[in-house]
């Protein structure tokens, strides 16, 4: 699966892409959230505030909760304001 990382969340990660190999148990978003935080202090300190955190699999806004199915693509980033 490719992971794309946007904003504060790529800089803290450092890095704006990778493609990963997910265990069989990941299967939400929050999931996989949970399995980044647990790849080092960069993701866990990226997901330190993930209530505010975004997700889109495969180009479409989704919840935590959502499942990953046979996604070939999540991204994450902050909240996006205007003005």
């Amino acid at each position: 699966m490719r992971l794309l990382y946007f904003a504060w969340v790529r800089e803290k990660i450092g890095r704006d892409a990778e493609t990963v190999e997910l265990p069989s148990d990941v299967v939400t978003v929050s999931d996989l959230v949970d399995w980044l935080e647990q790849r080092g202090p960069e993701y866990g300190e990226a997901f330190a505030r993930r209530n505010v955190v975004r997700a889109a699999v495969d180009r479409t806004h989704v919840k935590p909760s959502a499942l990953l199915g046979t996604a070939r693509e999540v991204a994450f980033f902050p909240p996006v304001t205007g003005g």
